[in-house]
């Protein structure tokens, strides 16, 4: 990539800190460091290098600093580029921003630099993206997930199928030169066993979206039930904290109250509804409609109902309820410390869960009793969704990229089973070729990338 343009933007999060970074990058970077800069010259100094010095204005001293030197190619962007580490003031920072823009750079926009080092082979695209995931990883399993995908597990994996691909695709297009010979130079079980193992990689990716999907943006857990049944001193229990008020009067609740809670490196975002019943409070209706929103949006649900309520009676409630097939419902027999010391709480536990044909729990929010089992549990919920493979897709753009490639295969083995001629073949076989190549950014056009790189903080 070849651009005159250096660009310039603070790299640390904007208010003061005891450092902030300014970040240049371009093929005038050095030089208009070595303007402003005064201690080594920077020109003559070796990359991957560190220098303290003061920043100047002419003669006014805007700060002592320490300055970070990389020369292409070996650096993030794959240009020359300088990080001038400074003490963390919002007004020494812009000095030093206006100071770079005043001798020939510009004002980097969103993801530009990200960008950059895609544009000149540093990351594919796919490896660009997960640099924005891990910036904004809260968890450990965030964390993990965007760490492979920057690593480029995933970019080897499709490209080795691509170029599989692209091999057999080739010799199906060069029968076409050669249609009047009537030669086959593609053999056509092959290329089936192929695509067969090809779609098997892409659907098992396509299954994992679910799992990486929840993982990347935190599992949406909604906790439903009638009112007073718990909902708001469960909530409370979980994070440890009064979130939510909670009174003996029905109906306190009245809007849904949301807070995340992270449980062995997963992001869980709990969301605590009004409770579901009739009503002709107008407030009340509103809360039980935004209820049911929730519960549509969750990906587990969390129903709890009072334990000493007649086992049937709670599974009728239970079935009242339209959950979607995607959901794992919990059924959570909660008050379980007031249980008749002659009933056996395992015994509706056991009742609940057939009649329901989902898991039942019995707990106590008030106590915390059986709130281990239920971490444990919602962790196993989700962990059992993870697929066999070893990248976890999580990005909406692959899946859909996945979904493409898979639709264009499936009629490639469909062709091939009824013998269509090679020039459909090869057309779908290159559908599915730039589906697979978009995701690295092998094909790629500048909407996708406005996009892509949009979303990026500016300096980064």
């Amino acid at each position: 990539m070849k651009n005159a343009n250096t660009i310039v933007a603070q790299a640390t999060p904007p208010g003061v800190g005891a450092i902030g970074v300014v970040r240049l990058s371009g093929q005038e970077s050095i030089k208009i460091a070595d303007k402003i800069f005064w201690g080594k010259k920077l020109a003559k100094q070796e990359s991957h290098t560190l220098h303290f010095g003061l920043i100047k204005d002419g003669e006014e001293v805007i700060d002592e600093v320490l300055v970070s030197l990389f020369k292409n190619p070996n650096s993030f962007t794959g240009e020359n580029s300088i990080e001038i580490s400074a003490h963390g003031s919002p007004y020494v920072l812009q000095q030093i921003i206006s100071l770079c823009i005043k001798n020939g750079a510009r004002l980097a926009t969103a993801g530009e630099f990200t960008q950059r080092a895609f544009m000149n082979g540093k990351l594919d695209l796919s490896q660009a993206e997960s640099v924005a995931d891990i910036i904004a990883a809260e968890s450990k399993g965030q964390h993990e997930l965007a760490i492979k995908q920057m690593r480029g597990g995933y970019s080897e994996q499709m490209e080795s199928l691509r170029q599989e691909l692209i091999d057999f695709t080739a010799l199906i297009e060069l029968e076409l030169d050669f249609s009047e010979e009537d030669v086959e130079f593609a053999d056509r079980e092959k290329f089936f066993a192929l695509i067969t193992k090809t779609n098997g990689v892409i659907e098992n990716l396509i299954q994992s979206f679910q799992y990486g999907n929840v993982l990347k943006n935190g599992v949406p857990v909604a906790i439903v039930g009638e009112p007073n049944v718990g909902k708001s001193t469960l909530l409370n229990a979980l994070l440890n904290e009064e979130k939510a008020i909670v009174s003996d009067i029905a109906g306190t609740t009245r809007d849904f109250i949301e807070d995340e809670l992270t449980i062995e490196g997963i992001a869980f975002r709990f969301v605590d509804t009004a409770g579901i019943r009739v009503t002709v409070d107008i407030l009340e209706s509103k809360g039980i409609e935004r209820s049911f929103q929730k519960l549509k949006d969750a990906s587990i649900v969390l129903y709890l109902a009072d334990i000493n309520k007649p086992h049937k009676e709670i599974a009728q409630d239970v079935k009242e309820i339209e959950f979607a097939s995607e959901q794992d419902v919990i059924v959570l027999l909660n008050k379980s410390d007031q249980m008749d010391s002659n009933c056996s709480a395992y015994d509706v536990e056991e009742a609940v869960s057939v009649l329901t044909n989902f898991k039942a729990l019995e707990i106590s929010a008030s106590t915390k009793r059986n709130l281990d089992k239920l971490k444990k549990l919602l962790v196993a919920t989700i962990e059992k969704r993870k697929v066999q493979t070893d990248i976890q897709v999580s990005n909406a753009r692959h899946l859909q990229a996945l979904q493409t490639a898979r639709e264009s295969l499936q009629k490639v083995e469909s062709g091939l089973k009824n013998n269509i001629s090679g020039e459909f073949i090869s057309i779908d076989a290159r559908v599915a070729l730039d589906a697979l190549g978009s995701i690295t950014g092998k094909i790629t056009n500048e909407d996708v990338l406005s996009s892509v790189f949009s979303r990026f903080c500016i300096g980064k």
